[in-house]
């Protein structure tokens, strides 16, 4: 992987995970570091999923894959959210 994917990954990765904080509900009790890292995360594995189910090379926007990585990220949102709850 070159660096510019490297970026782009981190940049979809802020975005995602934004995305999937905006998603849940409430108040949640993760920095944006987690956030970021939570979106990259779900993004990788999002694209994934696309992947296998092909949906992941449409003409125009993949919304497809946008609404599954956005819906990863809101659970690994929440779920973090919830394990630090607990401490």
């Amino acid at each position: 992987m070159e660096i510019s994917g490297i970026i782009s990954a981190i940049v979809i990765g802020i975005v995602i995970g934004v995305l999937g904080r905006l998603v849940v509900p409430g108040r949640q009790r993760i920095g944006i570091l987690w956030t970021i890292l939570v979106g990259i995360v779900a993004a990788l594995i999002g694209s994934a999923i696309a992947n296998a189910f092909d949906v992941s090379d449409t003409n125009g926007i993949d919304w497809i894959e946008w609404l599954i990585q956005i819906g990863l990220a809101a659970l690994g949102v929440a779920a973090l959210d919830r394990s630090k709850a607990r401490r």
